[in-house]
This record gives C-alpha cells, structure tokens and sequence, in this order.
C-alpha cells in the first residue's frame, strides 16, 4: 500500500509594517536673552515643530534647491558655432579618402564638439510651496528634537561691532547644551526679525561661522548647512508661517 505522506499546513504570511515615524508634540521651550539667562517659556506650534523625519522628503527638496541654484555656465560650441568649414575638403569620390562635407566635424581638430554642455540646458525641478514648507518644518522639529534651536528675545547691539556680537555669543553659549557656538567648526545661524537688520548683519558679517538672515529666508539648505539656527524674534515666526498654520 502507498504510504501516506502528512503535509504541514502553510501559515499566512503576514507582511512587515514599516515603522511608523514618530511625531513629537509641540511643548514648550525656553526663552533666553542674549546673556544666556532665562527670560520666559514659548509655546512651539506643533505643525511647526512637531513633525516627524521625513528623510525622502528632506533629500528631494534640498537636491531640487540646490540645482535651482546652480549657475550654467559650461558651454561648447557644436560645429554650427566654430569658425570655417564652410568648403568641402575634397570631392565626394575618386580620392581614395573618407568622404568629409566640412572641417568643422567634431571628429576633425578644431571641429565642434558633439554632445557637449551648453547655456541652453535648464537644471532648474519646480518645488511645490507645500512640500517646500513641510520639509523646512521637519528638519526644523528634528533640530528642536536635538537641541539646536535656540529661541532669543531682546537681541540688541549698541554699534554694529564684531567685538559686541562676540559678546552675545558667548552669553548665548552659556546656555546648557549650547556651548559649542562659540566653536568654528559648528556654524551658528542668526535670524532677525521680518525687516532687514543692518546692525545685526555688519555686527556678525566678520564672524564665519555665524550667517545673519531673515525669517522668511529661511530654506531646507541653509537649515541643514548650520547645526544651531537662533531665532532672535519670535513673533517672526508667526509672522513667516502664519499662512500654512490650519
């Protein structure tokens, strides 16, 4: 008689779930004066920063801004641009030679170049202003999550001299966790108010770890670019994000 095989009953294979970024609520953080002393408490929006990371995001916008950026400068000349050629080198048949209509051929010394980079090409990827905003907000709530925003009130010189903003630098770092501002290496960046502060801007403009700038220029680039972003106005940020806040 045959003998009789059992079979196993297969199991439902039950698909692995990516985990689920985790979004932070916005909290509170603390407000400091610009000789690193305890000035009040600001409420964080959480669709400001209290985002999850959000890396593809993060990488297609900052890639998109950094080609929109990129100057087209590289240009050749197709065989169309250079000079001569405009006889042909010798006839068609009876010569023995390759037949050639022109000296300008990018296979002849001093011809075009084919296929070569020209002024024509756009690098330029169009950015939708929601997902621009989002990715400004991600990384913006992973530095809050890592202790890189510092949130400022007062922020006043009495002159435009390096010597005072060195000074408001070293009262900034006196805050925990924030002592590494003063080191070159770890570029801090200064935002001032909605109008352009020229005070700020010359005080700081010697300093090259220290960029001074305005809310609404603040981009995914430049957030990346420096490890602390000081917000000196607060009402700024209301200000710059009050248009995507639902």
């Amino acid at each position: 008689m045959p003998r009789e095989t059992k079979t196993k009953e297969k199991k439902p294979v039950v698909p692995k779930t990516a985990a689920k970024a985790r979004s932070v609520d916005g909290g509170e953080a603390t407000i400091y004066n610009q000789k690193g002393e305890k000035s009040g408490t600001y409420l964080l929006p959480a669709e400001i920063f209290g985002l999850p990371w959000n890396a593809d995001l993060v990488h297609q916008i900052m890639h998109s801004q950094q080609l929109n950026a990129r100057a087209n400068t590289a240009h050749t000349k197709d065989r169309g641009d250079v000079r001569g050629g405009g006889k042909k080198p010798w006839q068609q048949k009876g010569t023995g030679r390759a037949r050639h209509g022109s000296r300008r051929s990018p296979i002849w010394v001093g011809g075009g170049v084919a296929h070569g980079p020209t002024v024509e090409r756009n690098y330029g990827r169009k950015i939708n202003k929601k997902m621009r905003e989002k990715a400004l907000f991600t990384v913006l709530s992973q530095k809050v999550r890592d202790n890189e925003i510092l949130f400022l009130s007062g922020l006043k010189l009495e002159s435009p001299k390096t010597k005072l903003a060195r000074e408001v630098l070293a009262g900034v770092s006196r805050v925990p966790r924030y002592g590494g501002m003063l080191k070159k290496e770890n570029a801090a960046y200064i935002l001032a108010s909605e109008k352009e502060n020229k005070d700020l801007r010359r005080a700081f403009g010697n300093m090259g770890n220290v960029k001074v700038s305005m809310v609404r220029d603040l981009n995914v680039v430049d957030a990346l670019q420096y490890k602390y972003i000081c917000f000196a106005d607060i009402e700024a940020i209301e200000g710059r994000f009050k248009t995507v806040k639902k």
